[in-house]
Order: C-alpha cells, then sequence, then structure tokens
C-alpha cells in the first residue's frame, strides 16, 4: 500500500471540504460514487464516511488524470490531489455540505478497481435486506448506516464521558461464566480441558457486577456484550450490547437520578435534544390501568378504560360471564375512526386474537346512537355511563375486549401502539420517557406450577412488603424501575438483595431448593455473607437506544454486523458446521448434523 499511496498524505475527509477551503490545494481518496461525462469535461462524485465532494477532470488541465478518469467506474477506489474551487453559477447543491465548491483535479491514481456492486450504494435505492445482509460490508458503505454508526459511537463516548465524571470505574466481567436457571436459553460452550462441562456466555454481567459490589468497587460500568438464545424480532439479536451499570450505598432515588441525567446528557450531545428532568413517573399498576402494558407509548393518548363494574349486570353475557368468572372488560375510544370500513375493524379483531383475545366488540358513535351488534343487549342507563366513561363523541369508534386481566390488557394495549402508528399519531421526532416502578416481584407460572421472577432472582422487594413473601407472594412489590421511551423499554434495573437470608427466601419462593442454590449460586450466597453493601444498578440497551435516536425500524441498522431473525450471519454463513477432529477435541458426538 505504501508503495500504491508513495509520498501522498490526506488532508481531510471529502465531506469536510467547504467554501471556506476555496483555494486550498487538497490531498482527497475514498471511493467513487458516480461519474459523469460532459462531452469531454468529467465530474466524479468521491466518497468517504464524511460525506461526498464533486470531482472536475478537465483534458487541457491534465490529460493523464483525464484518461484514468475515463476508466474510473463505480466504487473504485482514487486518490486525487488538486485545488478547492467554487462551483460554477447555477450549479450550487444547498442540500450538501460540500455543495459550494469543487475540486479541480491536476493528479489522479487508482488505488483498486472494483465489480459492480448488486445494489447501488446510495441513501434513496429500496434494497432487500437478504441482499443487504450479505453485502454487508457494501451495506456498511452506505451513508444512512455510517451515520447510524457514528451516532452509536458519539452514545457511548457520551455515556463514558458521564459516568467518569459520576465516579464510576469501568471494569470487565468474564466471558465465558456459567449457566444459571431463570431468564432465556443460555449459549453455551463446551470446554476442552475438562471434557462433559460448558461454559454459559453471559445473559447479563448482573452476578459479577454484584460481586464488585460487595469488593468494595462501589461505581461499576461497562458497556458489554451480552448474549440469549430466545427468539427474535425487530428490536432482538442473540448478542447486544448492554450499557450496565452498579452502584453502592444508594437506593431507588440515586439511581434514577444518576441515570437520567445520562441519557440527557446522550440526547443533547447527539441530536442536541434538551430532555426535561426529572422525568416523569408511573407506577406499574397505572402503566396497566391506562395503557395495558407496562412500556407504554406516551405519544399519544387512546387511553383504555375498564368497565368491568358498568357492565356487570348488564344483559351482554359475554361481558357479564366474563366478570362473573373474575375477568374483566376493557375498551378504548379510537377517536374519529368510526368511518373504518368492516375488512379495517376485522383486520383489528385479527390483530387482537395474536395476543390471545377471543375476538374484539366494536361500536361506532353516530348522531342516532350507537352503531353496533351489541347495542341491543345494554339498557340507557349503561350507555350513557359507558359513553361518559370513553368520552364517546358522534363519529368515535369503541373497542372492547373481554377476557382475563392478562389478556384483555395485553391485546387492547397492543392493539392501541398499533392504532396509534396507523393513524401517524407516533412521531419518530417526539420522545417521551417515563419511568415505570413498584413492579411485580413475582409472577405465577401456570405451567411450571410455580412463581417465577418478574425481573430476576435478585431484586428487592419493597421494604413495606417483605411480610408478605410468607402469606401472599403474588402481592409483593419489587424495588425495581424501567426507563421507557416511546414505548420500548430501553433500561431496566432494581436495587439488589444484599442480606443472604432474603435470597436465599426468594430461592425458595421461585422453587429453586437449598441443594440447587448452592450449587448455582454458592458464591454469591457466601459473598453476602461477608458484608454486602446495599446496592442497586440498571442496563441500558445500546442497541435499542441508538434505534430509536436514529429513527430506524430495525435494530440490525445500528448493529455493524447484525444477525437475521433466524440468529445466521448471510455474509459469514455463521453458524457452520465443524470438522470431527475439533468434535472429539470436545468429546462431542452430534444427533443430528448440521443441513
Amino acid at each position: 500500500m505504501n508503495d500504491i499511496l508513495g509520498d501522498w498524505k490526506r488532508s481531510q475527509y471529502c465531506g469536510q471540504l467547504t467554501a471556506a477551503e476555496i483555494g486550498k490545494e487538497v490531498c482527497l481518496m475514498g471511493w467513487v460514487q458516480r461519474r459523469r461525462d460532459h462531452g469531454g469535461l468529467i465530474f466524479i462524485d468521491l466518497r468517504d464516511r464524511e460525506g461526498i465532494v464533486q470531482l472536475a477532470l478537465d483534458p487541457d488541465r491534465d490529460p493523464e488524470a483525464h484518461k484514468k478518469a475515463d476508466t474510473v467506474r463505480s466504487e473504485f477506489v482514487l486518490a486525487v490531489k488538486g485545488k478547492v474551487s467554487p462551483r460554477p453559477a447555477g450549479t450550487v447543491n444547498p442540500k450538501m455540505k460540500t455543495g459550494e465548491v469543487e475540486v479541480e483535479v491536476s493528479e489522479l491514481r487508482i488505488l483498486n478497481t472494483a465489480k459492480t456492486p448488486p445494489f447501488m450504494l446510495d441513501e434513496y435505492t429500496e434494497v432487500a435486506e437478504n441482499l443487504r445482509l450479505k453485502y454487508r460490508y457494501l451495506d456498511l458503505r452506505r451513508p444512512a448506516i455510517q451515520n447510524n454508526l457514528m451516532l452509536r459511537h458519539r452514545v457511548t463516548r457520551t455515556v463514558r464521558r458521564y459516568l467518569d465524571g459520576q465516579g464510576f470505574l469501568e471494569i470487565e466481567t468474564p466471558v465465558l461464566t456459567k449457566s444459571t436457571p431463570e431468564g432465556a436459553r443460555d449459549y453455551l460452550v463446551p470446554s476442552r480441558v475438562n471434557p462433559g462441562t460448558f461454559y454459559a456466555l453471559p445473559q447479563s454481567p448482573q452476578l459479577f457486577k454484584q460481586l464488585l459490589m460487595v469488593s468494595g468497587f462501589d461505581r461499576y460500568c461497562q458497556i458489554v456484550k451480552c448474549f440469549r438464545d430466545e427468539d427474535l424480532r425487530a428490536d432482538r439479536q442473540p448478542e447486544f450490547t448492554q450499557i450496565d451499570c452498579e452502584m453502592s450505598f444508594v437506593d431507588r432515588e440515586d439511581v434514577i437520578g444518576i441515570m437520567q441525567g445520562m441519557i440527557a446528557a446522550v440526547f443533547k450531545e447527539t441530536l442536541g435534544i434538551d430532555v426535561s428532568l426529572p422525568m416523569p413517573r408511573m407506577t406499574y399498576a397505572e402503566a396497566m390501568a391506562r395503557f395495558g402494558v407496562d412500556n407504554p407509548d406516551l405519544r399519544f393518548d387512546l387511553e383504555l378504560v375498564e368497565l368491568s363494574n358498568l357492565v356487570k349486570e348488564s344483559g351482554f353475557k359475554v361481558f357479564a360471564d366474563v366478570v362473573k368468572d373474575g375477568g374483566i372488560v376493557k375498551a378504548l375510544n379510537a377517536k374519529g375512526c368510526g368511518s373504518f370500513s368492516r375488512k379495517e375493524i376485522d383486520d383489528l379483531t385479527e390483530f387482537v386474537k395474536i395476543y390471545g383475545a377471543k375476538g374484539l366488540a366494536y361500536v361506532k358513535v353516530t348522531e342516532a346512537g350507537w352503531q353496533s351488534p351489541i347495542a341491543k343487549f345494554f339498557n340507557d342507563k349503561e350507555l350513557e355511563a359507558m359513553n361518559r366513561a370513553l368520552k364517546a363523541e358522534v363519529g368515535d369508534l369503541l373497542l372492547f375486549v373481554a377476557d382475563s386481566y392478562r389478556v384483555a390488557n395485553e391485546s387492547l394495549g397492543r392493539l392501541r401502539v398499533n392504532l396509534g402508528h396507523k393513524l401517524g399519531l407516533a412521531k419518530k421526532d417526539e420522545f417521551r420517557f417515563v419511568w415505570i416502578t413498584e413492579f411485580p416481584l413475582l409472577e405465577w407460572d401456570g405451567e411450571a406450577r410455580r412463581h417465577v421472577a418478574v425481573h430476576h432472582p435478585f431484586t428487592a422487594p419493597l421494604d413495606e412488603d417483605v411480610p408478605l413473601l410468607d402469606g401472599d407472594p403474588g402481592k409483593v412489590r419489587a424495588k425495581a424501575y424501567d426507563l421507557v421511551l416511546n414505548g420500548s423499554e430501553i433500561g431496566g434495573g432494581s436495587i439488589r438483595i444484599h442480606d443472604q437470608a432474603v435470597q436465599s427466601k426468594m430461592f425458595d419462593l421461585l422453587g429453586i431448593g437449598a441443594e440447587e442454590a448452592r450449587e448455582k449460586f454458592g458464591f454469591l450466597l457466601d459473598a453476602l455473607e461477608f458484608g454486602a453493601p446495599p446496592h442497586g444498578g440498571i442496563a441500558f440497551g445500546l442497541d435499542r437506544l441508538v434505534m430509536i435516536l436514529t429513527g430506524s425500524d430495525s435494530i440490525r441498522d445500528v448493529i455493524a454486523f447484525p444477525k437475521t431473525q433466524k440468529a445466521t450471519c448471510l455474509m459469514s454463513e455463521a453458524p457452520g458446521g465443524v470438522d470431527e477432529k475439533q468434535l472429539r477435541e470436545l468429546s462431542i458426538r452430534l444427533a443430528a448434523r448440521p443441513k
């Protein structure tokens, strides 16, 4: 490469040239975005990570450079020398940072040729995602993706600066660790030197960061890779990155105060947006009552209303029987949507069925009253009460779900979000934060016939709810808190259990016996007996946060080399098979061969 470049040294990036550099001699290097021949005068758009600049090659100025330019094609790698000049009158491009200037090329070197790429590398071309991921190294040349990753860099830089200023120490935790119960499936790594045993890739550094608090480091942080072998969707990946923090001698208010300051710093540094502090709060119970989910999108209204008490004695047996059997009836008012067609309403019905609802009742509010198959089952008093509760007006569409507490809330809560996007109420350039607090500590798993932790087994219960652990554990609230942004949970944390007896009690409630607890978590239980301080922390999903900051529709657009929804890499073809020798070294015999 030194022979190719010789004594040529790049003076600056292409996208950095402005009118202030007019008259300056520059040396630029980059890729050819496009080439245009205007009857002898050749123009080349040269691109690097900072942007594009126009090159002008005149055969009268340098015949040799012009001759080379005539052979140039898209994605050739060039180095050029020349003088920055103002663009001719009428050719200024105000949409480009470099739109006032061009470079009059005096020397040109072709550093490498390129095959014709399988798709155009500009920000306007729509390309199938599978093709983009197969040629990811080309996709990463596209300005939109490069801008996403550069913003991601600015986020991590801001986070590190902020946390350093708050006294945090960045400490690395192990990547090869021990498999523990609870949470998603682990990715397992066989041990060659200990045949028949396995490491697990960490789902989070949870236990190690708690041990660092026992060790007296007081404030820990890490931008860390985590791994979960779970079903994927647009905002999940098998390997993802967390901004992970833990603090000693703190309560919930300390953690929330420091962390919301960090998020505000990120928004200020990356988008120039001032986030109002303190961020609003909402208990889990309030979030479920108003929005049906614990990650409410506050950019629009469409709040849910429970009508159980108003319909429990009604003549509509579908509603009355659900309430009688312990379920609930909830509804939302889709303002101004009374014009929806039957097909659109049927589509909404199919949508709620995804979340377990048996159906969706609807009412169109007209000048003549309720237009609906269910209207005849209610008396005037019940109709008036429901209209008042839902603030119904002519032109509205009322949507009802009657089911168990979980199904009614989730199906109608997800339908609310679906409608918000369908109606254009959720704007990408609007950011609404809310802290959700006082989550349940436990929830009942009917299939496993035991309680499971809502967050994780190391979350402390609210002090006033500790007496309920013995008699009514399902009512115990946790010292847990999530930060929700535009309907996405971007961070979750809690105050941890620092008392060994309480931690053992928690394992017992989760059906983890003393022997299993000792086998899986013995080192933590031992550590808690050596003076563990009160401590708590939080982890933010870096990928998800950057996805929202950039307005991307997929988390894959903010990760350099992401996996598909089947957890594969189309570019490198991972995961792949290994040869028999490697398997024998690991003492592994396959029950199934890879396809």
